[in-house]
């Protein structure tokens, strides 16, 4: 079922939502203040009404970016959120001249695997005990953009 929602740029209103779907979703999850840090950063939220369903956070460094972050409420997973976060993400990265975009991603999270398969990502690389909790390896992922 595909989750009803609009992907729009974040605001200061929705990090609190942001950080409690990052608790929700991650072991080892990001400070409250680093979502701030990165408003300046393309970072998206998907949103139904007034609820925040998800976000993305990408960083960009000249012609490449890392997806840094990615994560959906439990409440809204399997519905096609995270799918159009990635879309949005990865058109409006394209937009800026964008060629190639990386992310991590742990071994065991087939989902996550699945999902960016499906977006078009790559297996290029592997990080060793990249996650600390727990402790596990993390495949680097790519995809050129803008090429069809």
């Amino acid at each position: 079922m595909d989750a009803r929602c609009l992907v729009r740029p974040a605001t200061h209103a929705d990090l609190a939502d942001v950080g409690e779907i990052e608790r929700e979703a991650f072991a080892d999850p990001w400070p409250a203040d680093t979502f701030v840090a990165h408003l300046s950063d393309l970072f998206l939220v998907a949103t139904n009404g007034p609820t925040v369903l998800g976000f993305l956070i990408a960083g960009i460094a000249g012609p490449t970016v890392e997806i840094m972050n990615l994560a959906v409420a439990a409440a809204a997973r399997r519905r096609g959120v995270a799918g159009r976060l990635l879309a949005a993400g990865c058109d409006a990265l394209a937009a800026e001249g964008v060629s190639r975009v990386f992310l991590a991603v742990r071994i065991s999270n087939v989902a996550a695997r699945a999902l960016y398969q499906r977006a078009g990502f790559h297996e290029v690389g592997l990080h060793e005990e990249y996650y600390r909790q727990p402790v596990e390896d993390a495949l680097v992922l790519a995809r050129r953009l803008g090429v069809p």
